[in-house]
């Protein structure tokens, strides 16, 4: 009686590391930007946060004027966080003057040493 061999044939072998050849080659490059997307994730959630504050300390500058800070510039609304700062890590604000009682959306938050930017809004008030 003959014994059946059991197994993968050359062919197969060689097709399938060409196959993983291929799919690590498609997906490497995604991965080895991950600092990049990171580094903008974090400016994104730092100017929502800036955002935020700027809002709160308007209304609550607005309903009493003893509380909150006064925004006559983008670079001030960092006194509104908690804390009164920017976090650590090399955040910089573009200066921009705001106008009392209006609001600039275009307030820039920028990461030093990188290309990561970000929008925020800043509500002037006296």
């Amino acid at each position: 009686m003959k014994k059946q061999q059991s197994g993968f044939t050359l062919i197969e072998l060689v097709m399938v590391i060409v196959i993983i050849g291929v799919l690590s080659a498609v997906a490497l490059p995604r991965f080895i930007n991950l600092q990049g997307d990171a580094q903008q994730a974090a400016v994104n959630g730092v100017a929502g946060a800036l955002s935020s504050a700027s809002a709160i300390n308007y209304a609550s500058r607005k309903a009493n004027v003893s509380h909150g800070s006064a925004v006559a510039n983008c670079t001030d609304v960092a006194a509104t966080l908690q804390g009164g700062v920017l976090p650590t890590g090399g955040y910089v604000i573009t200066a921009g003057a705001i106008a009392a009682d209006a609001t600039k959306a275009d307030c820039e938050l920028t990461l030093t040493g990188s290309t990561a930017t970000a929008d925020f809004t800043g509500h002037g008030i006296p």
